[in-house]
C-alpha cells in the first residue's frame, strides 16, 4: 500500500470514559489531540502516540461482550527509560513502555496473538506486502508487529468490543488500495465510504478476522473523491 503516513494507528472501545482518559493521559502520558463525534452514541478521543494516533472510542451504549481481538499489547518507545514498564488499563488491556530500540521498536509495537503463524506470514507477505524481520516479527512503516501463535485463539465475532479492536493505516487512495487488496485474495469487512469532509475509509480483515481500517484522511491527502 502507498501510505500517506508512516505510522500505524490503533483503536480501542470502552464504556469507561473518565477512567480511561485518566489512565492514558496521566499514567501513559499521551497528549490529547481532539474529539470526533463518530455517530451511534460514540465519541473518538484522539491522542498523539509517537506519530501514530491512539483512538479511544467511548460509547454511551453497552459494548458487546465479545471475544478479545488478536491485538493483545501496545508497546510504546520512550528514549528516557532503561527497562520495560508494563501497565493494565481499566478494561484490562496491556500497554508497555519500552526503551527506544527494544525489539526494533522506535515508535510503537503491537503484540498479536494469532491462531496460525504460517497463515499470518503469508498474509503479511502476500496480501499486505510489508517487511518481514524474522519468523514472528513484521514491520509496517514504522510500526513493529510481534506475533505469538496460539492454536486455541478464537477470532472475534465483530469489531466492537472492549480493548484493542482495530488498527488504521493512512493511504492516498482508499478505493485503489482496497481494490488491490481484494484482487490479491484479501477479505473485505466494509466497502469504501466517505465520512463527511473528514475521511474516506474502508475496512479489511486479517486471517483471524481482526479489523484493519484503510483511511484516506483529508488532512493528509486533501482530495476525498473516489479513485
Amino acid at each position: 500500500m502507498k501510505l500517506a503516513k508512516e505510522c500505524i494507528d490503533i483503536g480501542i472501545y470502552t464504556n469507561q470514559r473518565e477512567e480511561q482518559l485518566a489512565f492514558w493521559q496521566n499514567k501513559v502520558g499521551l497528549p490529547f489531540e481532539e474529539l470526533l463525534k463518530v455517530g451511534g452514541g460514540s465519541h473518538q478521543l484522539r491522542h498523539s502516540l509517537n506519530g501514530s494516533i491512539f483512538k479511544l472510542n467511548h460509547s454511551r451504549n453497552d459494548i458487546p461482550d465479545t471475544s478479545p481481538s488478536g491485538y493483545t499489547e501496545l508497546l510504546i518507545a520512550r528514549p528516557e527509560i532503561d527497562d520495560p514498564a508494563s501497565m493494565i488499563d481499566p478494561d484490562g488491556s496491556k500497554v508497555t513502555l519500552v526503551p527506544e530500540g527494544y525489539a526494533g521498536i522506535t515508535k510503537i509495537g503491537i503484540r498479536m496473538t494469532v491462531s496460525n503463524l504460517t497463515r499470518f506470514q503469508n498474509f503479511y507477505n502476500d496480501m499486505l506486502q510489508i517487511e518481514q524481520i524474522d519468523d514472528t516479527t513484521f514491520k509496517w512503516a514504522t510500526t513493529i508487529f510481534l506475533l505469538t501463535e496460539d492454536p486455541d485463539h478464537k477470532p472475534p465475532s465483530e469489531m466492537r468490543g472492549l480493548g484493542y479492536r482495530y488498527i488504521t493505516v493512512q493511504v492516498w487512495k482508499v478505493d485503489e488500495e482496497h481494490a488491490n487488496f481484494l484482487a490479491r485474495g484479501g477479505t473485505e469487512a466494509s466497502a469504501p465510504r466517505t465520512l463527511g469532509t473528514t475521511a474516506r475509509i474502508s475496512f479489511i480483515k486479517d486471517p483471524d478476522e481482526n479489523w484493519i481500517e484503510v483511511s484516506q484522511r483529508a488532512s493528509l491527502t486533501g482530495d476525498l473523491s473516489p479513485s
